[in-house]
C-alpha cells in the first residue's frame, strides 16, 4: 500500500499464439517457464496484487494454471481488444493504479520499476513510463492511474489503440500528465523474448546469473555483458 492507501495493481498481459516465437512464454528456463520468471521477479516490485490477464480461448488454459500454481490472480477477457481486458481486470480488482508488464520480459528489473511507480506517487502523474531510448528493451514499465485507463477505454477507437493498452494515453500528452524516466546511461539492448536467438540470449544470461531465491538486476547483467560483450551478437540484428 502507498501512504495515501491507494491499490496498486500489477497487471502481466500474457497469450500463448505469439506469431514471431509461438508459445514463448511457456518456454523453459531452468526448468521453468518464462512466464514464471517474470511472475517471481514481479512479486519483488511494489504492489498489493498482482493479475496474469490473458484471454477466454482454450488455447491459454496454460497461463491461467502457471498464475494458480505461482499463487496469484488470472482474468481473462477478450483476445485482441487488451485495453478491455486491461481495464475490467482493474475495474474487477478495484485498482487505483495499474502498473503494466508484458509475460515476454524475464530479466524485468523490479528495483527499476519501483522507480516508475515512486515517480508516479510522488509527482501525482497519470502515466509514468521507462524510457525505450535509454533503457534496454525488456524492462518497459508503464504505471498509470484507473482514471486514465477508464478514459483511453472510452475514447481509444483505432485498432493499434485498443491492442497496445497506453497508446491512446502517450499518444495524447494534452490530456494527461505524463512523465518519461530516462537511464542515466543509454543501453541500447534486446533483453526481451521475441524471437527464438531472444530466448537463447535470456538463457545465457540466467545460466550466468539465476540463483534460486535471489532475484538478479539491470547491473549484474550489464557486468556479465562486459565480461562477455559476444553475447549481444546472439539477438542484435532484431534491433
Amino acid at each position: 500500500m502507498t501512504k495515501n492507501n491507494e491499490k496498486i495493481l500489477i497487471i502481466i498481459q500474457a497469450r500463448t499464439d505469439s506469431r514471431r516465437f509461438p508459445k514463448k512464454v511457456l518456454a523453459r528456463i531452468k526448468g521453468k517457464p518464462i512466464l514464471w520468471h517474470v511472475i517471481n521477479r514481479v512479486k519483488q516490485m511494489k504492489h498489493d496484487k498482482i493479475i496474469i490477464a490473458t484471454t477466454n480461448r482454450k488455447i491459454d488454459n496454460k497461463i491461467a494454471e502457471i498464475a494458480k500454481n505461482s499463487n496469484v490472480k488470472c482474468f481473462r477477457g477478450k483476445t485482441n481488444d487488451v485495453l478491455d481486458r486491461f481495464f475490467q481486470a482493474a475495474k474487477n480488482y478495484k485498482a487505483d493504479a495499474i502498473v503494466r508488464i508484458t509475460a515476454d520480459c524475464p530479466l524485468i528489473d523490479p528495483f527499476e520499476s519501483n522507480k516508475i511507480i515512486a515517480k508516479f506517487f510522488a509527482g501525482k502523474y497519470d502515466y509514468v513510463t521507462t524510457d525505450d531510448k535509454t533503457y534496454p528493451k525488456g524492462l518497459d514499465t508503464e504505471c498509470f492511474n484507473f482514471r486514465s485507463l477508464k478514459k483511453a477505454w472510452k475514447n481509444a477507437k483505432q485498432k493499434s489503440e485498443r491492442e497496445h493498452v497506453t497508446s491512446y494515453i502517450w499518444k495524447n500528452p494534452d490530456k494527461f500528465k505524463i512523465s518519461i524516466i530516462r537511464n542515466t546511461k543509454r543501453i541500447k539492448q534486446r533483453w526481451v523474448v521475441d524471437y527464438k536467438d531472444d530466448f537463447i540470449f535470456v538463457k545465457k544470461i540466467y545460466n550466468q546469473l539465476y540463483k534460486s531465491g535471489e532475484t538478479f538486476l539491470m547491473t549484474d547483467i550489464l557486468r556479465v555483458i562486459r565480461k562477455e560483450p559476444h553475447l549481444l551478437m546472439i539477438n542484435h540484428h532484431h534491433n
